[in-house]
């Protein structure tokens, strides 16, 4: 090959080249696609959310324990203690609700971790109150003996409340983590798990009352479904509009306020309604536990609300 031939070929070689780059490379004139940026009051908006979540089901923990433990007439004085950091727990998320600082709360913190250690010695407490009766765990016993699920729904609210405040202590601009793990991931499990703990003890105390009312079978039927439908949004792709589970979840936020109407209305039939209140109350079906479907849906949401604002994937 000649001088000239091979200086020839390399300039068409340089000169392709330069066509291919020219080709590929992006037109100046439109803009490119850049990821979107993460609003840095998202977390806080989200742990907001939380914050209400916790203290919805602070509320019905509160309201639900000061009738059953008043129906024990407080014979242990430990029963006080479920009372106090509910309390404590509402008042904590009403603060945390008005609460617009991207950092966590120390009293809160402390709150709501006292409130999931008060809740899981009350579950044992209520384990032990049903073994220690004649027929340990049987039907009998878990039916009409201290119910398991009532302290375990304290566990719900301090940990939704604990986990609001992981969500608060994150660096504007990224994904807030829970332990490592995507936070809007880690609430949506959280959620599942507790909706599924609710269900069965919604489930228990229907299957008590055989079931006489249709509508019984509603909590044990549609939470299930928000459920199943939340912890997939847990493991799947954060990008989706989720647009069933939010609706899904919207109808068990309703379907928990419309359960304490229900219960309202069973205390009612009960003998002499409402003018035997101090009996029917005690003794009906608990007004305030519905709601803590709600709060725990009230969760969910954020969840979702987290994981929209917050895509790692």
């Amino acid at each position: 090959m000649s001088r000239g031939t091979a200086i020839a070929t390399a300039g068409i070689s340089v000169l392709g080249a330069l066509a291919l780059a020219v080709t590929h490379a992006p037109d100046v004139t439109e803009p490119v696609a850049r990821p979107a940026p993460v609003d840095p009051s998202a977390a806080v908006r989200a742990a907001r959310r939380m914050n209400r979540a916790a203290g919805l089901i602070a509320g019905s923990v509160l309201a639900d324990s000061a009738i059953e433990h008043y129906r024990g007439s407080f014979q242990n004085k430990a029963m006080v203690a479920p009372l106090a950091t509910s309390f404590l727990s509402l008042l904590v998320s009403a603060h945390g609700h008005m609460d617009k600082r991207p950092s966590p709360h120390r009293l809160r913190d402390a709150i709501y971790a006292a409130a999931a250690v008060t809740g899981l010695i009350g579950t044992g407490f209520h384990l032990f109150n049903v073994t220690k009766k004649p027929g340990g765990l049987s039907w009998q016993n878990l039916f009409y003996s201290a119910p398991i699920g009532a302290p375990a729904a304290l566990i719900l609210s301090g940990a939704m409340g604990f986990l609001s405040e992981r969500v608060r202590d994150t660096t504007p601009g990224t994904v807030p983590t829970i332990l490592g793990i995507p936070a809007g991931r880690a609430v949506a499990a959280a959620t599942s798990l507790g909706l599924l703990g609710t269900v069965g003890e919604a489930g228990l105390l229907h299957l008590r009352g055989s079931f006489q009312n249709p509508f019984m079978y509603l909590p044990v039927t549609a939470p299930p479904v928000a459920a199943a439908l939340i912890g997939h949004a847990a493991a799947g792709a954060t990008r989706q509009p989720r647009r069933i589970t939010r609706w899904w979840l919207r109808l068990t936020a309703v379907l928990g306020f419309a359960g304490a109407g229900f219960h309202a209305y069973g205390v009612s039939r009960a003998m002499g309604g409402w003018r035997n209140w101090r009996q029917n109350l005690v003794d009906g079906p608990p007004i305030p536990a519905p709601p803590s479907f709600t709060g725990l849906a009230l969760a969910g949401l954020a969840a979702l609300g987290l994981m929209e604002d917050h895509p790692d994937d």
